[in-house]
């Protein structure tokens, strides 16, 4: 079929390939934009055959491109859009009932039956796609959501006349049983889509995830289409390492002292009364000691991984020791020892006392520092230290070694890693046996309270090794921050040290004493 004449060449189509006759040389190859512009269908494949035919008068027609269809169909790789390519004069063009004739036809022969959408020929030019089919995208699940009851933060009750009272604290968050602890939402599967064609286009589903909860202590249940997780037994509410578990609760309306005497126990307690001089509270988790007038005598408050609570003040008659896994809160010390990994919070005074802890605070418009030890690894603040006897009282802030503190770090998170990993293989072997406790036989029977106990053992060691490698990290963060702030009056006498800097005060001042160039501001 010839589809182009003149006095240089003509073109003619055959199987739907272009072909070019040269009559006369002369013809510019740059001129044969206009032919290509004018005959859209036609696709140069091979200009270096076209530049050589243009120069050479030849009775055999030389291929140099394509002829395209006029109108053609292109389907996106995912079929979610079809579009049409018109490749005719705009005269073609023009004649719209014609063209949308061949459209249709188009449309039934890809089998396009989803998301049609009307054409408008009015803005239509040679080479132009046209969007003729939209597909419908699927929409992907939601994720699962978890929501868990919180821990009330720990932080001191604001009075009516704006004053922090560090003596009125919701210590221990008691929780009773068959009590919401938190739920989850499950994920939903999506919307499918469809593709132009009509194929089904299956969603992501939302990701799902678990809740992590002790089993021990708590249980799942479905309920209107969520899974509420719910306690077990009565006792205190923790969170540890992300896991929700209600921990024993000891409560005790008394005191502590020849009626109970002296109380080690695996749990959270909360003493309503005091303790009395001679006895001890040994506690894994919180202790809490809600007496106005504190304690007096006592031996031992120690809680192996929580905090310790003490309303009142404690007169330890050089006797009393005082240690916490967390932190200390505690009106005013006196001839006592408190060790804390966490804080120690002091709201009146110290007096000829040994506190150590990360961070030593007391009330910065009257907690006083006298005699005694204040150690700390990040700092100290008080509004007064020593007093007007000069009576020695040493602040001390130990600089870390990082190198060291990484290493520690390390060695801490391999062991803990290899706990998790321990971890995972009994909570599957106990999954197992899980609700068959009643048929299983003694050797069964026996290795399933064996694991139970081995995976108890496992966590409260991994919890220790959680909090001991934050605290580290908190305090690599914090490396080089060191500081004794002392807000009012520091005597003569206060002892200064800050890593290897050290100094005593002979003069009454006040500020915030730290490393500057190498050496100690005061």
């Amino acid at each position: 079929m010839n589809i182009f004449k003149n006095e240089y060449f003509e073109i003619i189509v055959q199987n739907d390939k272009t072909y070019i006759t040269t009559l006369k040389v002369g013809f510019q190859l740059k001129d044969f934009d206009q032919i290509l512009y004018k005959f859209p269908r036609i696709k140069l494949t091979s200009f270096g055959s076209l530049k050589s035919a243009l120069n050479k008068v030849s009775n055999i027609p030389q291929e140099f491109g394509e002829y395209l269809p006029s109108v053609e169909i292109e389907i996106s790789k995912d079929k979610m859009q079809a579009s049409i390519v018109l490749r005719e004069s705009l005269m073609v063009i023009d004649n719209k009932e014609e063209l949308k004739m061949k459209i249709n036809e188009l449309i039934v022969q890809h089998n396009i039956v989803h998301g049609v959408v009307p054409i408008n020929l009015d803005q239509a030019s040679p080479g132009k796609s046209i969007i003729i089919a939209q597909g419908t995208p699927p929409i992907k699940g939601d994720d699962a959501v978890i929501t868990y009851l919180q821990l009330p933060e720990r932080k001191p009750v604001i009075r009516e006349d704006g004053k922090a009272d560090y003596f009125d604290m919701n210590f221990i968050f008691e929780i009773k049983e068959g009590m919401w602890l938190g739920e989850k939402i499950p994920p939903t599967p999506g919307i499918p889509g469809t593709a132009v064609d009509g194929t089904i286009i299956l969603p992501q589903p939302g990701k799902d995830a678990q809740l992590r909860y002790d089993r021990q202590s708590a249980y799942e249940v479905e309920e209107e289409g969520k899974i509420i997780l719910r306690s077990r037994i009565n006792g205190a509410l923790e969170h540890v390492q992300g896991l929700i578990s209600v921990n024993r609760h000891l409560p005790i309306n008394g005191d502590i002292g020849l009626e109970t005497g002296n109380i080690n126990f695996d749990g959270s307690v909360s003493v309503k009364g005091t303790v009395l001089s001679g006895y001890s509270i040994v506690a894994k988790g919180d202790i809490s000691i809600e007496a106005p007038e504190g304690v007096s005598g006592a031996k031992l408050i120690k809680s192996v991984d929580g905090d310790v609570f003490i309303r009142g003040g404690i007169f330890g008659l050089g006797e009393t020791v005082v240690e916490a896994g967390g932190n200390i809160f505690v009106k005013h010390v006196n001839e006592a020892s408190l060790t804390a990994i966490g804080d120690i919070t002091v709201g009146f005074y110290s007096m000829g006392s040994n506190l150590k802890a990360s961070s030593i605070n007391f009330d910065l418009r009257k907690g006083k520092i006298i005699g005694g030890t204040a150690v700390a690894s990040k700092s100290i603040t008080a509004a007064i230290t020593g007093n007007r006897l000069e009576r020695r009282t040493e602040l001390i802030i130990n600089n870390m070694n990082k190198q060291d503190v990484m290493l520690m770090i390390q060695e801490r998170a391999a062991t803990l890693k290899k706990l998790q990993e321990e971890n995972s293989q009994i909570e599957t072997t106990i999954q197992r046996y899980v609700g068959m406790e009643r048929s299983l036989n003694p050797n069964q029977l026996a290795a399933y309270e064996q694991a139970k106990q081995v995976l108890n053992r496992n966590r409260g060691i991994m919890e220790s090794l959680d909090r001991e490698i934050k605290r580290m990290m908190e305090d690599l963060r914090e490396s080089g921050k060191e500081e004794i702030y002392v807000a009012k009056e520091a005597y003569p006498g206060t002892y200064i040290q800050i890593g290897k800097k050290s100094t005593i005060l002979s003069n009454l001042t006040c500020g915030r004493f730290k490393i500057e160039l190498g050496e100690l501001n005061v």
